[in-house]
């Protein structure tokens, strides 16, 4: 059945053929079956509906969480010469009505909406007399009340299945873990639906997680490699947001802020600025992200460490979905922890909070884990792997292990002598042999332990005790300002009858990147002319550069070096429509600098 949708596929999404899970759900589809799509983000989940969409009599309804994300996805579709719409208070009234005109008269073949507007008792009388073919659910997690974006206007969107019995619901998510999948379905009364969970892994991503001692530098470091890609930074909370903006913008970069303490139309404009390529760098809250349909976020750091497993793989999975090499860094300093425990302390609902507590731990587990960090992630979504990645920062550069009995000695000595009242800082001045005023007034620069480790720096120590706390032979109190106090396990390590390995601190930051899993063969210059040219055009169109030619698409174009329209279609990404509205402007571009450069129109590139 699929296989006849090849065609369509091609002429309408400029693909020849489909990715992994995509033709099995949408021929569920077809058969008129419910179905539960679980693809990672950039899997091609919204081609599962789309796709089907265009073959049904009727139309198919999109609920989609915010205004933005369903913009950007009308504009490709429009750009693909789809008749897509989309409704929200961004329209006026008189654009609200065209809509319901196309509606009625069954010109739109796919309709965007939230949740909230479509379960409005007029318009769902209204969808009974025109029809429907499919309600497709984007973002299905956030009806789930264990799903890490949690939205009680979601939870009502079981009144479909009453209202619209013979309908087929489409339920997409790129996050969910056992307890969020099984609770989608349940709220939603999907009737034996159709499971697609295709796989977690996202191997054009690298992770990578360094422990943070001077963030800033940190970040500075990493992103002095991006070549002024685009990327998004997390932070915890918008007054660091705001800080790190500025310290940015003052370091030459191009970088605006976002979180909820702005105005929508600042908000807004940021957003749209970050979509079009006119910022390059996002400093943000998690209220960042999940309306940016962007496709060529090269990278995404996360400053702190982010509350769940799931909220960390849906903020990483926005880099890189168009398949080209991208990178997840992650800066973590244990603190965090308490800081987090804290934080639930204050919950009302104890359940709630159990379980979030418990989700954490697996995030501090997967930033504090010394093998292969992807097998961390696949195997806390149940996808059981065993093979190391290859492209992880443990795997690139495996941590070196050694024996740390002594330094465990000095530094566990070193918290008993203070009397365990004081926090990592001042320990590790005390070790280090510090003069400061307060050490003299405490009189700790007469303790046994003054100046044993004077032969490490402050960051190598510190990155030791944190390792002590990961291996339960200390402890911070959060209750009492983070104070070390040695834990029944430090006795052995202080008296010698066991032996430690520890991992050599890793204080530099890398200089030098390893070799991209992905390899990208492709000739940069022509990349970096056909990159300008979609600006050209899509601030021409009024529509994100993205939506005109994704980067993967760029990259094949510079490795096919298409110079007529065959060719072009040869290329992922091109199909009928985008090559009769933008194939002669890209096609000219590359003759004309392949004829400067006095190249070859085909073959291997040897540039």
């Amino acid at each position: 059945m699929t296989a006849d949708l090849l065609p369509l596929l091609k002429q309408n999404f400029g693909f020849s053929e489909f990715r992994d899970g995509q033709a099995e759900v949408i021929s569920a589809t077809l058969q008129g079956r419910d179905s539960f799509v679980l693809m990672p983000t950039g899997g091609g989940k919204s081609l599962c509906y789309q796709l089907p969409a265009l073959t049904m009599p009727l139309v198919t309804i999109v609920v989609s969480p915010l205004m933005s994300l369903m913009k950007d996805q009308v504009d490709a579709l429009k750009a693909n010469g789809i008749a897509a719409e989309f409704i929200n208070s961004s329209l006026s009234r008189e654009d609200i009505l065209s809509v319901f005109a196309r509606l009625r008269r069954g010109e739109l073949k796919l309709l965007y909406l939230a949740p909230e507007r479509l379960l409005q008792p007029a318009f769902l009388t209204r969808l009974e007399d025109v029809g429907v073919s499919l309600f497709a659910i984007d973002e299905a997690h956030c009806i789930s009340q264990w799903g890490h974006d949690f939205r009680p206007d979601y939870m009502a969107l079981a009144i479909l299945k009453q209202r619209f019995p013979q309908v087929p619901i489409m339920a997409l998510t790129a996050t969910a873990d056992a307890a969020t999948r099984h609770d989608i379905m349940q709220q939603l009364t999907l009737q034996q639906p159709y499971v697609n969970q295709g796989s977690f892994d996202r191997p054009n991503i690298r992770y990578t997680v360094q422990e943070k001692f001077h963030p800033l530098e940190q970040v500075i470091s990493f992103l002095q490699r991006q070549e002024g890609a685009a990327g998004i930074i997390y932070c915890a909370s918008r007054r660091k947001v705001d800080e790190l903006t500025e310290q940015l913008k003052q370091r030459g970069y191009n970088a605006a802020a976002y979180h909820a303490g702005l105005s929508n139309e600042q908000r807004d404009k940021v957003q749209d600025a970050f979509k079009r390529d006119d910022h390059q760098l996002i400093v943000a809250t998690v209220a960042f992200g999940m309306g940016v349909n962007k496709s060529n976020i090269r990278f995404v750091i996360h400053y702190e460490l982010p509350r769940t497993i799931e909220a960390y793989y849906q903020e990483t999975g926005r880099a890189g979905r168009d398949g080209v090499a991208a990178e997840a860094m992650m800066l973590f300093d244990p603190a965090d922890i308490g800081r987090m425990k804290r934080w639930l302390d204050a919950e009302p609902n104890q359940q709630r909070a159990e379980v979030s507590w418990q989700r954490f731990l697996a995030m501090a587990a997967f930033a504090a884990a010394q093998t292969c960090r992807r097998l961390v992630l696949l195997n806390y979504f149940g996808e059981a792997r065993q093979q190391p990645c290859g492209n992880c920062d443990t795997c690139l550069q495996p941590p070196q292990q050694f024996d740390g009995l002594e330094l465990a000695q000095k530094a566990l000595s070193c918290v008993y002598r203070v009397g365990q009242r004081f926090g990592m800082h001042h320990v590790i001045d005390v070790l280090r042999g510090s003069q400061s005023q307060k050490i003299i007034e405490m009189g700790h620069d007469k303790l046994s332990t003054w100046g044993i480790g004077k032969e490490q720096t402050h960051d190598y120590w510190l990155s030791i005790l944190r390792q002590l706390i990961h291996f339960g032979l200390l402890q911070q109190d959060i209750t009492a300002h983070s104070v070390l106090k040695l834990q029944p396990a430090a006795r052995t390590v202080l008296r010698g009858e066991v032996s430690l390995s520890l991992a050599e601190p890793r204080i530099e930051t890398a200089k030098r990147e390893p070799e991209r899993l992905v390899k990208q063969n492709y000739d940069r210059a022509l990349f970096a002319k056909l990159r300008a040219l979609r600006k050209h055009i899509s601030a021409r169109d009024d529509v994100a550069p993205f939506v005109v030619f994704s980067d993967a698409t760029l990259i094949d174009m510079c490795q096919q070096l298409p110079t007529d329209n065959n060719s072009m279609l040869a290329v992922s990404g091109v199909g009928q429509t985008k090559l009769a509205r933008y194939g002669a402007d890209f096609i000219d571009e590359i003759s004309d600098y392949l004829a400067e450069d006095n190249q070859p129109p085909v073959g291997k590139l040897t540039r």
